[in-house]
């Protein structure tokens, strides 16, 4: 048999420890007992599946995560005794048997009964003893139970289960309301005559058949997660959804502990205006920094200007670049309180580690402005090596009639003349790269700006042609060029270097979850982040039904204070909504009945830069599977729109500080 050790620690470590299992007896369990053993022929490849799989009679093994929840729930402890309702193929069961010392499990169906039976006596599990019959009535002569464990959804807790409780003991058992919407109890024993009861989380579960439980009448099939009605989609969400605290109580980050242990950390935003969106994703930015070792703050904004932010942050010298940092449309993306406020709080937190290298940087990710990096890649040669600025001028002047105006280059690259001006940037960034040791030496800290922004001269190019053109391959270049620039900022900051990146829900949400992947064949750094990263990265998405937003109505327009229309009713958004609470997380592997309703694809509202409220179906919603989008979904139902700098009212007549100066 192959060695599947391997397979169950990765499965500890992804499906189970990550998403909130601590209980040390459960994990080195689960890190023990091959699930392969317990899923019928055929089926051994998707053992370490986080899902559940059929088994016979109707039946499923349940997904490894639920098992863990519930054995961590009643706090199994090594001396307990043990009874399990529900045994299907004693995959329970053995974990359990791995931890208890003795277990007694029941099951309905004779032949699961002698199969779960065989497979112990296999792997010399001689503490487990099983019976077929009334899993209700539980095992009274047997009893009491330190923990008891039902593997299938009652319409109450069983009296009898119950009363076979040790004082002290534990229940843990899905209970079936509100139109088979089931929810995962504990029920502790508190005295002879007294239990408390707590709710867990939603689950999907076969029903309970017994005296104490479903009457088995043929109006319900035996089979897992699939209920005659389904409960309607806003209760599941309430129910599954964990309330925030206001963005500005210190608490808020601490939801997002979860995603601590990620190596690229994803924070989306559905508009570029609304206030609640950035300041939430300042204080769960804060909160990875400062607990978890996160280094690098990456955002969809142009490399030279993201520097200005880098190097006050950093107390860096700043440069004198020739305009102010965040000069151009949209101005109110990046000049606004919110962004101003963080990088304050980063160059304080930053002046409390001594070592500069280890300061958290703060990196520019997207590709529009090829003006600016060519004068920050120039600046920096003039610094190191005048003559191989002298020599980049004379190649770069080749594009300089279109710096100020992208579309006329994109006009112009249908000529001749844009194939030698291609090759150009490419031997200019080569000849800078090639560099790369004797620039260390001069100029260590200085070397990865300027070899990005020569990286970012070259992807501008090539984007401004194709923009010429339209379609996929502009979106696809600009979305590689922020992956790579990611990557090369990851490399450059050590193999422990741990990034948060802000970009809008568009790029930062897997885009083979969407119209844009499926349809249009564009790719985001989202989908590259999960290729690259794996279950590394956490993809957070934002969103919102109502309230205000800083817009345009054209590209290079006015910004306007515009109302956000309410979300249409066949929309997330509108789901959401309708669940009620105006904060919360929705962790979309938390609930796999919840996911699985949710994979059908919905409308999702996106606003960029512009809105246009009277075209908002065509210009604003695109299909898209949320739960396969993101890994988790941060909602505020009402938002405001944020402020920029420029009409902030304490501010006029006063001079702004670097990095935003005028």
């Amino acid at each position: 048999m192959a060695d599947t050790a391997p397979a169950r620690n990765h499965m500890v470590e992804r499906q189970i420890e990550s998403r909130g299992i601590r209980d040390r007896h459960v994990l080195d369990a689960m890190r023990l007992v091959p699930r392969e053993v317990f899923v019928d022929p055929g089926m051994e490849e998707f053992a370490y599946d986080d899902s559940p799989l059929p088994i016979g009679e109707g039946q499923t093994i349940s997904q490894p995560y639920i098992v863990a929840l519930m054995i961590e729930s009643a706090e199994v402890r090594p001396g307990d005794r043990v009874l399990e309702i529900g045994a299907g193929s004693g995959y329970a069961a053995a974990l359990l048997s791995r931890i208890a010392d003795s277990v007694h499990a029941i099951e309905r169906h004779e032949g699961l009964t002698k199969k779960a039976a065989s497979r112990m006596e296999r792997l010399g599990y001689d503490n487990v003893t099983l019976r077929t019959g009334d899993g209700t009535r539980g095992w009274p002569e047997e009893a009491p139970f330190d923990s008891i464990l039902v593997a299938a959804g009652a319409p109450t807790a069983p009296e009898s289960l119950k009363r076979q409780l040790a004082v002290g003991g534990s229940l843990v058992i899905p209970v079936q309301h509100d139109d088979q919407h089931q929810t995962l109890i504990r029920i502790r024993r508190t005295a002879e005559d007294a239990w408390d009861e707590e709710k867990l989380c939603a689950v999907r579960f076969v029903p309970l058949i017994g005296a104490e439980g479903w009457a088995e009448d043929g109006t319900r099939a035996a089979t897992n997660h699939k209920p005659a009605r389904e409960v309607p989609l806003p209760e599941m969400i309430a129910e599954a959804a964990e309330p925030l605290p206001d963005v500005d109580d210190p608490a808020f980050g601490v939801l997002f502990e979860r995603y601590g242990d990620r190596r690229v950390v994803l924070l989306g935003e559905a508009s570029h205006g609304t206030s609640e969106f950035y300041r939430a994703r300042a204080a769960i930015t804060r909160h990875l920094i400062e607990n978890h070792g996160f280094n690098i703050v990456a955002v969809e904004a142009d490399w030279p200007d993201a520097a200005a932010i880098d190097r006050f942050a950093r107390d860096l010298a700043p440069r004198d670049t020739g305009e102010p940092a965040f000069n151009r449309f949209p101005t109110w993306m990046w000049r606004n309180t919110v962004v101003e406020g963080f990088s304050h709080w980063l160059r304080s937190h930053n002046a409390r580690i001594p070592d500069p290298g280890a300061r958290v940087g703060f990196y520019g990710l997207d590709i529009y402005n090829m003006r600016g990096s060519i004068a920050a890649v120039l600046d920096y040669l003039e610094t190191v090596d005048p003559e191989a600025a002298r020599i980049a001028r004379e190649r770069y002047s080749c594009l300089t009639p279109w710096q100020s105006d992208p579309a006329t280059y994109g006009r112009a690259v249908l000529t001749q003349r844009y194939r030698d001006c291609e090759a150009e940037v490419v031997a200019q960034l080569r000849a800078l790269l090639e560099k790369e040791l004797d620039y260390e030496a001069a100029d260590g800290a200085g070397f990865l700006d300027a070899a990005q922004n020569a990286r970012l001269v070259r992807s501008a190019e090539q984007y401004y042609k194709v923009m010429y053109y339209g379609g996929a391959e502009s979106w696809n270049l600009r979305d590689s060029h922020m992956f790579e620039t990611l990557e090369h900022v990851l490399e450059s900051r050590g193999p422990d270097a741990k990034a948060i990146v802000w970009a809008h829900n568009s790029h930062i949400g897997d885009a083979r979850a969407t119209e844009m992947g499926a349809v249009r064949g564009e790719h985001n750094i989202g989908q590259l982040v999960r290729q690259r990263f794996g279950d590394e990265a956490g993809l957070i998405g934002f969103g919102t039904h109502t309230g205000t937003v800083a817009a345009a109505t054209d590209w290079g327009g006015e910004m306007e204070i515009k109302r956000v229309r309410p979300s249409r009713e066949d929309s997330y958004e509108r789901l959401c909504h309708d669940a009620g609470g105006g904060r919360f997380l929705l962790d979309l592997s938390r609930d796999p009945a919840l996911r699985r309703r949710l994979e059908k694809q919905r409308l999702e509202r996106f606003i960029g830069v512009i809105y246009r409220p009277e075209t908002e179906l065509a210009s604003h919603y695109a299909d898209a599977s949320l739960p396969r989008q993101f890994d988790g979904w941060v909602w505020f139902d009402e938002t405001s729109a944020i402020t920029p700098l420029e009409t902030e009212p304490d501010r006029e007549g006063m001079p702004e500080t670097w990095p935003f100066g005028l």
